[in-house]
């Protein structure tokens, strides 16, 4: 097959008319013409997301992938953490067997730290020898995010195995150090590891990025850390790559890798330095079996109307259009789902929250809109032996309950920055141990949307408290769902605007950003199964604050 248009060559940094001749899922053939119809747009490499965790769109990566090459992107580097934290190696299997069916490349790793922490339930344990048997196999390829940087910083044996065996096959080590700079940051890549996606201060990734990190600017359903970041394609151009993180299905309609590019180029980045993060950097880093536009290459390329909009016309995968005019041509296909799911239902009692004395001080986890890291604050709630949850005041219960155990206790805590008026809302997809994790105004809306959650075997739940529940299910690993992607962005879209609408909800991602307020990684207070957590000093915390 033969194309013409005008050829955005990244190596030589130069546009110019071209013919593309392939067959057979290589290219044979580019050779420049004098000129191309005005209207033959451009071709340039496929996009790539540097760092993705599939199962955060709620999507196994056969359906992810159907939406994600109508924005143009051919291959992602994806960290099967989540499933793997749940299932353990089954999980990864199960991501590598889905994944085979479609055409898009999926550059899968091991995952380095399940459980997280050893403050949370988890659902697996992958211990340093099962790290190096999925490193072995060759659709892993890399060392996936290592969150475990006291771990590195400590010399922890069983960290320091992970980390040998991924360097003994050449394979790129996933950084994960959110806030971390200076000495201890050196100390911590010197150690091998090569990247970093958790900058979220310019003054963090301009330290990071001195010492030769190569720094991921992520942008996401809950981290959005572009603004922040930007200047870096232009001060480090060689050492960027853009990644999405956690993309949920709604945003995953709206655009992917492609709209980085766009907010670079707006915001005056070099148009080559910017097409390099999103397309060479990762293939060339992560060893990719992706083409880049050359002879020889495999066919995988996009086709864009203009270099304003970068608007996607059409996507190639080893010669085969995948995408055109923002409909996908692939079709839909289903792997035999598994599931861990042994939670029982609850009752309103297990989320009575007992107070020791009225006006006590109470830790407040703090949540901020477009960020996983969270703060603390100080606040009281009324009580009648009982404390009573204060709308008003935005100071609401938060509880995580073990679903990997029938009867576990729930553990409770107060949070800030949901502003729901009434009902609860709960999710399965709580990182990284995928417990459940629930927000409520009371009790009884928690045990409401904790049950709806239980009942679907995994999902995301909201309830007004008042006789009305609502219920999106995720039934593999309690994680995915085995809908239409198109579909399930639609029925996430309308939950998500009944939490807004209904129950007064005012971040941008409710659901996303609750499922990272079980996250005891990412500084500040996080809760998890297991109670009350300060990542600053990596140790739990009571959420009444002593007089004293």
């Amino acid at each position: 097959m033969i194309i013409s248009a005008k050829l955005i060559d990244l190596h030589q940094r130069r546009i110019y008319p071209a013919t593309i001749e392939f067959s057979d899922g290589k290219i044979n053939a580019i050779a420049e013409i004098s000129e191309v119809p005005e209207d033959a747009g451009y071709l340039l490499p496929g996009f790539v997301d540097a760092h993705v965790h599939i199962e955060s769109s709620m999507l196994p990566p056969s359906e992810f992938a159907r939406m994600a090459v109508v924005h143009g992107t051919v291959a992602t580097v994806s960290d099967p953490h989540e499933i793997a934290n749940v299932l353990g190696e089954e999980g990864v299997e199960f991501m590598l067997k889905d994944a085979a069916q479609v055409p898009l490349k999926f550059c899968f790793g091991a995952p380095s730290c399940v459980p997280a922490t050893a403050f949370e339930t988890a659902g697996a344990t992958l211990n340093a020898e099962a790290v190096e048997k999925l490193l072995q196999k060759p659709e892993i390829g890399y060392l996936s995010e290592m969150m475990n940087f006291p771990g590195v910083l400590h010399n922890d044996p069983e960290v320091m195995a992970k980390i040998k065996a991924a360097k003994a096959l050449g394979k790129p080590i996933d950084g994960h150090a959110p806030g971390l700079t200076g000495e201890t940051a050196a100390q911590y890549f010197a150690a091998g590891i090569t990247s970093d996606h958790e900058c979220f201060t310019y003054e963090e990734g301009l330290d990071k990025a001195r010492l030769g990190v190569k720094i991921l600017i992520r942008e996401g359903s809950a981290a959005r850390n572009f603004e922040a970041l930007w200047p870096l394609v232009q001060e480090f151009p060689d050492q960027i790559m853009f990644c999405s993180d956690d993309k949920h299905p709604d945003d995953l309609v709206k655009g992917h890798i492609n709209q980085l590019v766009s907010r670079a180029l707006a915001k005056g980045c070099d148009m080559f330095d910017t097409l390099r993060a999103a397309c060479v950097h990762p293939v060339e880093h992560y060893n990719l079996s992706v083409g880049l536009l050359r002879e020889g290459d495999p066919a995988d390329f996009i086709q864009i109307h203009d270099r304003n909009s970068f608007e996607v016309t059409a996507t190639w995968i080893n010669g085969e259009k995948v995408a055109e005019h923002g409909k996908t041509m692939l079709h839909r296909s289903e792997t035999p789902a598994p599931n861990q799911f042994l939670a029982e239902l609850r009752t309103e009692a297990d989320f009575l929250m007992p107070a020791k004395e009225s006006q006590t001080k109470l830790r407040v986890i703090r949540v901020y809109d477009g960020e996983i890291v969270t703060g603390e604050e100080e606040g009281t709630l009324p009580s009648n032996g009982f404390y009573q949850a204060d709308p008003e005041s935005d100071i609401l219960f938060i509880t995580v309950l073990n679903r990997y155990a029938a009867n576990a206790k729930p553990a409770m805590g107060v949070v800030r920055g949901f502003a729901l008026t009434k009902g609860a809302l709960a999710s399965s997809v709580a990182h990284d141990s995928h417990n459940i994790v629930a927000v409520g105004t009371n009790a009884k809306a928690l045990a409401e949307a904790v049950n709806a959650v239980i009942k679907a075997k995994g999902g995301i739940s909201a309830t007004d408290g008042a006789g009305e529940t609502k219920v999106l299910p995720l039934p593999i690993a309690g994680l995915m769902s085995q809908s239409d992607g198109w579909q399930l962005a639609d029925d996430y879209a309308d939950l998500d605007k009944w939490v807004k609408t209904v129950l007064g909800c005012q971040l941008r991602a409710p659901f996303m950003s609750l499922s990272f307020l079980a996250l005891p990684v990412i500084p500040k207070l996080k809760m998890t199964d297991l109670g009350l957590f300060d990542v600053e000093i990596f140790d739990f915390v009571a959420v009444e604050k002593s007089s004293g």
